[in-house]
């Protein structure tokens, strides 16, 4: 996932260096997306969702969640996902073998789950890949073990895919919060920009939900070469085979910033390589760079745009 800048160095390279003169022009105006820890924490504040719940039959909708020594962050996100109260949910934890008591608290929970394991796998994108190859619903996502599903966010996700049977992928507005559970931040979105996500990660991973009939057309699996970068892969991937995707105006997930974390242990290291690996891939021209890289842009003064409305109570984000 895409993180907040490091400390700019002589030996950027002149894009590396352009894209980040632009977001210290920007955060002094109110950059919030792209950037994690935005204030000091404060009590969280969930926005309600008041959707009403369709009528009639009820997808099922699949959702799973991988973890390795994630413990003291696994509970939260378990009840996050079990407390939405959907009653045709499927919901299957994969643990990759903890010895941190994940497995004990996993079993005494098990008979609110569709299914859980711990066991050694090849990674996160293995895990994801089995859980979900034990699942049958209609709608699919998954969480991560150190992030929350917000409350009303599965009803929220199935009255707008009842409503529009030509979306195909739905994801909503991010929450940050600190290893305590505190709110540090908010990722707030402007409408569906495809040329925006095409040159960067904005997708907020834990928000993003889809139909199982364009999972199975793209593959049925999250690419597993990928350690940081699976879910952009999966995302640019969607788009490939025609996917239509939509943003909703609601605040779905919470993502959670803390110091043993992926996100940020690995950026430099392995995230930014794959993201180029996925720019090389998907859009290996010169000219599309500069297109995508434009869209970005443009994207980004939107965003700060919509969190002025927010701040100003103009426009009110559930």
């Amino acid at each position: 996932m895409p993180g907040s800048e490091l400390d700019v160095s002589s030996g950027l390279n002149p894009t590396t260096r352009a894209k980040r003169a632009l977001k210290n022009i920007a955060r002094p105006m109110g950059l919030r997306l792209g950037v994690f820890t935005q204030h000091q924490p404060v009590a969280l504040r969930v926005p309600a969702l008041s959707e009403a719940r369709p009528a009639g039959v009820l997808p099922r909708v699949s959702i799973v969640t991988p973890s390795f020594n994630q413990r003291r962050f696994l509970e939260g996100t378990v009840e996050s996902v079990l407390g939405q109260g959907y009653t045709n949910l499927e919901y299957v934890v994969m643990d990759g073998g903890s010895n941190d008591g994940s497995a004990e608290y996993l079993r005494s929970v098990e008979s609110r789950l569709t299914a859980w394991r711990s066991e050694p796998d090849k990674g996160q994108a293995d895990a994801i890949n089995k859980a979900f190859a034990l699942t049958s619903g209609e709608i699919m996502a998954w969480v991560n073990s150190d992030d929350l599903m917000l409350p009303g966010a599965i009803d929220s996700v199935v009255a707008f895919f009842t409503a529009h049977p030509d979306i195909d992928v739905v994801y909503g507005q991010r929450l940050v919060i600190d290893h305590d559970g505190r709110e540090v931040g908010r990722w707030v979105l402007p409408r569906h920009s495809t040329s925006a996500f095409l040159w960067r990660d904005y997708i907020p991973q834990e928000t993003l939900f889809w139909r199982r009939s364009l999972w199975e057309r793209c593959g049925s699996r999250v690419d597993a070469s990928f350690q940081f970068a699976m879910d952009w892969e999966l995302v640019l991937r969607f788009h490939e085979h025609g996917a239509r995707f939509a943003r909703l105006p609601r605040y779905l997930g919470a993502f959670r910033t803390h110091d043993e974390q992926k996100s940020l242990a690995q950026v430099e290291k392995v995230g930014r390589p794959e993201f180029e690996r996925l720019r090389q891939r998907y859009f290996p021209g010169t000219w599309s760079r500069h297109r995508q890289r434009l869209g970005g842009a443009l994207y980004l003064l939107r965003s700060i745009g919509y969190s002025w409305l927010e701040g100003a109570g103009v426009v009110q984000y559930r």
